[in-house]
């Protein structure tokens, strides 16, 4: 991933108090006009949402595959990130997608229709119209 080419779309950059993160790191991103926000000292739940998102994906994701390339990594984060979007349940929202079409009841005589994501890792069901 270049900088350059991404930086338009991010105006901060959210990170923690730890010590890997040094001046250079944080000058990388001023220099492309990202504002760098660091954390709350001593506040591990300041960034809780980015957290369980990448816990989320680590275990129903990541760690179940072998990433090739930064290529495939991309890939196979941009098809998770649509499941999680639009078809995984969230407990948040009543057991519903965050970008959730209609709901249209079933008909009694429907079929399920099973959607392969990743190569059958994760399945989405819908009835068949």
């Amino acid at each position: 991933m270049d900088l350059e080419e991404r930086s338009h779309r991010f105006r901060f950059l959210i990170r923690d108090r730890d010590a890997k993160f040094t001046a250079s790191f944080d000058a990388a991103f001023a220099g492309a006009g990202i504002d760098v926000l660091r954390t709350p000292p001593q506040c591990p739940q300041a960034n809780a949402i980015a957290e369980r998102w990448i816990g989320t994906v680590r275990r129903e994701c990541t760690d179940r595959l072998l990433i090739v390339s930064e290529r495939h990594l991309a890939s196979v984060l941009s098809s998770y990130a649509g499941h999680f979007n639009a078809h995984r349940p969230h407990r948040s929202l009543d057991q519903r997608p965050p970008d959730s079409p209609a709901v249209a009841a079933p008909a009694p005589a429907s079929t399920v229709r099973r959607t392969r994501i990743l190569g059958g890792m994760i399945n989405e069901y819908r009835n068949a119209a």
